[in-house]
């Protein structure tokens, strides 16, 4: 997924957000959201590792969201631009008196709909093109988050890692559900084998009372 985050806030009170992939994003996202310039307007993107976070602020509400580097700045901003327009339409004048979280529940499913429509569907490019009231993206600030939230320690997103934890999680599971199912299989066998062991001996046992293989004297 090319956007695995998405916010929406005024000034720092989160109004609604959605994270796609387990990671830090929004501890990192309510950071810069503290630290960005107090402007009417403005559209910056701030890179950090594999991950650039882009924003737009417009009349006092903030629309953020979470993309891979390789994916462009157009379509992130295109995808803010959108957000905007359906979540000013839904909740008009009520998102500047709104308490925290206070849209999450409704807008956070328009979030992840919106997200996943362009960040996978080829014709959400198609018609962003052909939209003339998209404004283009262009001399937009690419800045470094550490250097914008001005702390000495480097701030790290964990998307990578937390996958990377999950991917091991799964394996141990895999390798210990394989590791129980050898000793269960390994017990039967020995189990048969030591019960084939006692038949033989008792049969051998019988056989020399009964004076030979076929049993004669017991038998007759």
């Amino acid at each position: 997924m090319a956007i695995v985050y998405a916010m929406v806030a005024r000034g720092s009170v989160v109004l609604a957000e959605y994270n796609a992939t387990p990671s830090n994003a929004s501890t990192v996202a309510k950071q810069i959201l503290e630290k960005m310039p107090s402007v009417a307007e403005s559209r910056v993107s701030y890179s950090q590792g594999r991950f650039i976070f882009h924003v737009i602020r417009i009349e006092g509400l903030t629309f953020l969201c979470m993309a891979n580097d390789t994916f462009g700045r157009r379509i992130p901003f295109t995808f803010l631009e959108d957000i905007h327009s359906r979540f000013i339409k839904t909740y008009g004048p009520a998102s500047y008196m709104a308490l925290a979280y206070a849209m999450n529940d409704e807008f956070s499913r328009v979030l992840a709909q919106q997200m996943d429509y362009y960040s996978n569907d080829p014709n959400a490019d198609i018609i962003n093109r052909m939209k003339g009231d998209i404004k283009q993206v262009q001399n937009v600030m690419l800045e470094n988050i550490d250097k914008v939230l001005e702390r000495g320690d480097r701030l790290e997103l964990l998307v990578d890692k937390t996958a990377n934890i999950q991917s091991k999680g799964f394996r141990l599971r895999k390798q210990a559900r394989q590791i129980r199912s050898s000793m269960w299989w390994r017990n039967v066998k020995l189990i048969c084998s030591l019960l084939v062991l006692v038949l033989i001996l008792a049969y051998i046992g019988v056989a020399v009372y009964c004076g030979g293989p076929l049993l004669p004297t017991c038998i007759g």
